[in-house]
């Protein structure tokens, strides 16, 4: 009982905090590996370089998905904004689902762009369905195909190491972000900017995605401290006999 009336309250206070968003903007506070993507997206269509975007190899229909789900709509984002490019922006996946997903999200953002004309269908790929296959695929894109930026935001586990690895050679640079504290070690430890926690789910946010996605961030702030006081009250209850 308790799950579905978090998800009630979750769902209005998405809904109130919508409509607030839209005439009131979003105050942030600087997240630096994310100034820095805003930055890169600019850079990349300057230089005439690729940018490569990871999307792990969550399920979509496990707890993984949610990261997956962040990271599409990063990409929506990045899809449009490098549309026009010379070398427009690649994408990768490890899940067959997460792959279909990718792809019309890529033509979604050329569509919006209205450069429906330019998307082409491998600019979306699933690179392999194990982690390992799947990084390995990753790894080819990064090395041959003129990639400025790797930016890994999803479901990686140990594999990480591997892309992380090749990005240090290629010299290219590496946004990551991952859900697993594995995958999110390797990535803190060997990437030049990495979002650490909840950071992953900011990234349509902060590259000025919709408002709904501003209230998401709030509504999460709210439940975080609805959570902290049940904690607090509970403790306090229990230390004086109550409960």
């Amino acid at each position: 009982m308790t799950a579905p009336l978090i998800l009630v309250v979750a769902a209005f206070l998405l809904l109130v905090i919508s409509f607030w968003k839209r005439k009131s903007p979003a105050r942030l506070r600087e997240i630096p590996a994310l100034t820095q993507l805003a930055r890169t997206l600019g850079l990349s269509i300057e230089d005439g370089t690729r940018l490569h975007i990871s999307l792990g190899h969550g399920s979509l229909l496990d707890a993984r998905g949610g990261s997956a789900f962040a990271a599409l709509a990063m990409l929506r984002i990045i899809a449009e904004r490098t549309s026009v490019s010379d070398m427009p922006s690649v994408a990768s996946a490890g899940d067959p689902a997460l792959g279909l997903l990718t792809q019309d999200t890529v033509q979604a953002g050329y569509k919006a762009a209205g450069a429906d004309d330019l998307y082409v269908h491998t600019t979306s790929r699933v690179t392999g369905l194990t982690p390992f296959s799947y990084a390995a695929g990753a790894m080819h894109i990064a090395s041959n195909e003129n990639v400025s930026t790797n930016i890994l935001v999803g479901h990686f586990g140990p594999e990480a190491a591997l892309l992380v690895d090749s990005a240090d050679r290629d010299h290219v640079n590496l946004i990551g972000a991952s859900d697993n504290l594995t995958g999110q070690a390797v990535l803190y430890a060997g990437s030049q900017d990495a979002l650490i926690g909840e950071e992953l789910f900011a990234a349509g946010t902060y590259l000025g995605a919709e408002s709904s996605h501003a209230a998401s961030l709030t509504v999460q702030d709210i439940l975080r401290w609805l959570v902290i006081l049940a904690l607090l009250g509970g403790a306090a209850l229990k230390f004086l006999g109550v409960i």
